[in-house]
């Protein structure tokens, strides 16, 4: 029996799109492959990307379609701006073991956060401050950080988020048994972001068919940060938003993060 609505077979498969790493990731100095031991017998794997012994560290959560290596290629341009990437995995993504499910998703994520700095430390790394950044699906896991990581966390980056679960599960064809809540069986994301006072950044395509721009609207005005920054993308959709936006995008995760 399944007690989690999000964990059915058939919501599970709208939400995860898990991929195997097809190769072994290179190991070199710009992408470190990393794990985290989060439950008997469960291991998340990531990647991590060092910009510098100092350098700003941002913990990032993908989207339900990516892995942690996809962003060999994108690291360089946190690198260049003065930050360190760590890209984590979900269950059963990438070198992952374990299976994706909703009702592990956050637990996860804070497991993951805990770990983050004797990881770090263990690298020769010592940040002057870690952020924690969630694209698309990765906005809950990282929320759910945010609302709790306290005095150890810097700022919060949120890029193509979702305020409503259910709604989401919905537009991508899901079906919901009566009765679904949002309150009781959604991921929480506009609780927790009430909860984070760090700085906070909300990014969003204005062409957003899958999770529509007026989400990440809610999200920003629902944020309970005082200094909370809201940059909408012109021309841009849910999977090229950095691309379009590349002028805008980056200066404004750096300015957040305080990089040089």
């Amino acid at each position: 029996m399944v007690d989690h609505l999000l964990d059915r077979p058939e919501i599970g498969r709208i939400l995860f799109h898990p991929r195997r790493e097809g190769l072994h990731p290179t190991e070199d100095a710009r992408a470190k492959t990393v794990r985290f031991t989060v439950a008997e017998g469960v291991t998340l794997g990531g990647r991590l990307y060092p910009a510098g012994q100092n350098a700003p560290v941002i913990l990032y959560f993908h989207g339900n379609g990516e892995i942690a290596s996809d962003y060999d290629d994108l690291a360089p341009l946190y690198g260049r701006l003065g930050l360190t990437l760590l890209v984590v995995d979900y269950r059963g993504y990438g070198i992952s073991t374990g299976t994706p499910l909703a009702s592990t998703l956050l637990t996860d994520a804070m497991s993951v956060f805990e770990q983050t700095p004797a990881l770090l430390a263990g690298h020769d790394l010592t940040p002057v401050r870690l952020l924690v950044m969630g694209r698309s699906l990765g906005s809950a896991p990282a929320l759910a950080v945010a609302a709790q990581g306290g005095a150890k966390l810097s700022g919060l980056v949120i890029e193509s988020g979702f305020a409503n679960t259910l709604a989401l599960v919905e537009r991508l064809g899901g079906v919901l048994p009566m009765g679904a809540d949002e309150a009781r069986d959604g991921a929480g994301n506009l609780e927790h972001i009430k909860a984070v006072t760090v700085p906070t950044l909300v990014i969003h395509g204005e062409w957003d068919q899958i999770i529509p721009i007026r989400e990440g609207r809610q999200l920003f005005e629902t944020a309970g940060a005082t200094d909370k920054r809201w940059l909408p993308i012109s021309g841009a959709g849910h999977n090229d938003l950095m691309m379009v936006g590349v002028d805008r995008y980056f200066p404004a995760v750096a300015a957040l993060a305080g990089a040089r």
